[in-house]
């Protein structure tokens, strides 16, 4: 996960000799125009690329899922059927959704030490504040800048612990309209069972365009809004992949953990994956059942069920990985390694920090074990808590003397209501939900340390929680709409405290907010010595290149295509087609379901041009890059720059590279661009699309 401004110091000889054609400077150039220009941040947390000189960006079915979703009725199903807009008219506007490009990358180490010797107090809680860093990337480009540049965004990263800092300057559009998206049972064929797997057989694409005003500049959605003609776009090979091919990734890796002590994998393992996977099956268990019953629910819960499944299959996988790969005993060897470099540098420092973080990571478990269950069964699994985490907002909105909220304050409960009561929220699947988590949470922590609403369920309801639950949806002002209009005709404050969804809510919050002081105290000790853990890990490198760990900012993996053997006797090549599409189609299971187009055109070897030299319609492939969430929907780029596909998976095998980068292993799971084009064209007969695109032989 390399930093484009150090390619040219640290990689490109690696690549060229593995096959790359270009120079360091058509990827990234600081002042000129190169392929990062055409790869942006699609919203919150994926990858895109635009692949036209009229915006349209490619990235994943799975990033675009949401907002396929919130298009999508009972009667007007878009997951099920997909949607391809016949023109630029019929394209779906999507509010919420923002594009960022990366307009420029700085190091501002030097500034940001500056600054942080100006004011050492709390120097400890500042190095690492994003809200600290943010304010210093504003106050160094000036309030005037941003005045007048429309869209733009600066923001500090710290990397390597705090050892280093980069400014990125993004250029933010935020009217994104949805062009195209096959249906579920391609976009995401094998679901649930294949996520994380391989092989693969999975059209996970959708297409979206940018739109800006006349003079190209971010603007808010109007239907006087052109397409963006982009710096730069990518161009489409159709030429294929083979075995041992250079290929390169550029996109947005979230959260890695390559320094980890040997302890804190221990932890990560033990604790956060632990009961991250216990509690989401549990809610899991509740949804699909609800979802299989309804589609309704189906439709509703989609989005949510995904992105729970995706986390829970994820950290199931890590912790069976991270015993199978010996993580612990690798780590511990390059701790040993560290040490004794140390002690024959006179480092004893970087001794110390290690010790530091160990007797830390012992000192907090209780704590971290109580703050993940509270997380996950309480505020992350039961919907209704979340909204209400702004209730002290709307306590605090009244006038001196007065007994009612203000204006203020009413507007701010009627957001509260907008955000939890909207078309996708069921509350009896929401309730039965409840019960399971609470039931759950209550097995796992100690009585006295758990929420105070527990004390009702006990003294009031006989620890009966399920009446418990029962009573809560059946009084609260938040539940049902008569009761709630009746609180905004009469906004008393006493009635809005005395609410048991409110005071339920309450009590968790309180319950975090103090779980969350206690672990302050290690946080202050850990992030010191872990900056100086990894300053010793650097230096013992010396000059050999070493990334720091992925932090949502723009990266660079690069590899081969190369065939996958995770295991004895088990060995898998690079590449899947629509015969092993054909193979899974199981009608009895949603999961795998098959398109009778799609089924059609196969029968028929009707591949167009798209098809392999040797007639098969390619589908997905691998490669030994190294990716993880945020990767999804980068753009997977050949020895000359040109899109051979997009990435939208990992292997299961290949998940602790979170913690350990291992080559064997760790494998990127890619759509072929074929077949993104193949579905475009034969499936969709959307080939109009193609029209506005650069497509290679």
């Amino acid at each position: 996960m390399w930093l484009l401004p150090l390619l040219n110091q640290q990689n490109i000889s690696q690549m060229k000799g593995l096959g790359l054609e270009l120079c360091a400077e058509d990827i990234y150039h600081p002042d000129s125009v190169s392929l990062k220009d055409a790869v942006v941040i699609f919203g919150g947390g994926c990858t895109g690329e635009v692949i036209s000189p009229e915006g349209l960006v490619l990235t994943n079915h799975h990033c675009g899922y949401s907002y396929i979703q919130q298009h999508s009725t009972v009667e007007n199903d878009l997951l099920t059927n997909g949607f391809w807009a016949k023109n630029k008219k019929e394209e779906l506007p999507n509010p919420g959704l923002t594009v960022k490009f990366i307009d420029k990358i700085e190091d501002v180490t030097d500034y940001v030490n500056d600054e942080l010797r100006k004011d050492t107090s709390n120097y400890i809680l500042k190095y690492l504040s994003s809200s600290f860093l943010n304010r210093l990337a504003q106050k160094r480009v000036g309030e005037e800048y941003l005045k007048s540049h429309p869209g733009i965004l600066v923001e500090i990263k710290p990397f390597y612990g705090g050892n280093k800092y980069y400014m990125f300057t993004q250029k933010v559009y935020s009217d994104i309209r949805m062009v195209g998206a096959p249906p579920s049972s391609i976009g995401k064929y094998g679901a649930d069972t294949d996520n994380w797997m391989w092989p693969r057989h999975t059209g996970d694409f959708s297409l979206f365009r940018i739109y800006a005003d006349s003079d190209g500049n971010p603007a808010p959605y109007s239907e006087n809004n052109v397409p963006l003609r982009p710096k730069k776009y990518f161009s489409l090979s159709t030429g294929g992949i083979k075995e041992n091919d250079f290929v390169m990734l550029m996109g947005f890796p979230g959260r890695t953990n390559h320094f980890y002590t040997p302890s804190e994998v221990k932890e990560r393992r033990d604790i956060e994956n632990s009961i991250r996977v216990e509690v989401r099956d549990c809610r899991q268990k509740v949804l699909l059942d609800e979802m299989l019953a309804s589609d309704k629910v189906r439709i509703q819960y989609s989005s949510k069920y995904a992105s729970s499944t995706n986390s829970y299959k994820s950290s199931k996988g890590m912790n069976k990985m991270i015993d199978h790969q010996q993580l612990i005993p690798l780590k511990e060897k390059q701790q040993a390694d560290l040490f004794e470099w140390a002690k024959n540098n006179n480092h004893p420092e970087y001794i110390a920090a290690a010790i530091t973080i160990d007797s830390v990571v012992e000192a907090r478990s209780e704590l971290k074990k109580r703050l993940q269950y509270l997380d996950e069964a309480l505020i992350l699994g039961i919907e209704i808590t979340r909204p209400l985490a702004n209730r002290q907002s709307i306590i605090e909105a009244k006038n001196a003397g007065s007994k009612k909220l203000t204006d203020n304050g009413i507007a701010k409960a009627q957001l509260m209501w907008d955000k939890y009561q909207n078309k996708d929220y069921d509350p009896e699947v929401d309730k039965k939900a409840a019960k399971a988590l609470l039931k759950l949470y209550a097995s796992k922590i100690a009585p006295e340390d758990r929420p105070s609403f527990f004390n009702i369920i006990h003294k009031k309801y006989k620890d009966d929680i399920d009446r418990y639950i029962d009573n809560l949806f059946t009084q609260s002002i938040f539940t049902d709409k008569k009761r709630f209009d009746r609180f905004i005709k009469n906004p008393l404050i006493k009635t809005f405290e005395n609410d048991g969804m409110v005071q339920f809510a309450n009590s968790i919050y309180i319950e975090r907010a103090r779980l969350l002081k206690e672990l302050d105290k290690f946080d202050n000790q850990i992030e010191p010595a872990h900056r100086t853990y990894i300053k010793g890990l650097m230096e013992i490198n010396g000059d050999k290149p070493i990334y720091p760990d992925a932090n949502f900012t723009i990266r660079l993996t690069y590899g081969q295509v190369m065939p996958l053997s995770p295991s004895d006797a088990i060995d898998y090549r690079y590449y899947t087609t629509t015969e092993g599409v054909i193979e899974k189609e199981d009608s009895t299971n949603w999961e795998y379901i098959l398109a009778p187009k799609l089924k059609a055109l196969h029968r028929a070897h009707d591949f167009g041009k798209y098809a392999r030299r040797d007639g098969k319609m390619p589908v997905n492939f691998i490669a030994n890059t190294h990716t993880t969430g945020g990767n999804s929907g980068s753009p997977v780029m050949n020895s000359k720059g040109e899109l051979v596909g997009i990435g939208f998976d990992r292997n299961w095998e290949g998940i602790s590279g979170d913690i350990q980068y291992q080559k064997k292993y760790q494998r990127t799971i890619c759509v072929d661009i074929r077949y993104i084009l193949f579905i475009i064209d034969k499936y969709a007969n959307a080939s109009y699309l193609l029209e506005e695109l650069d497509i290679k032989n």
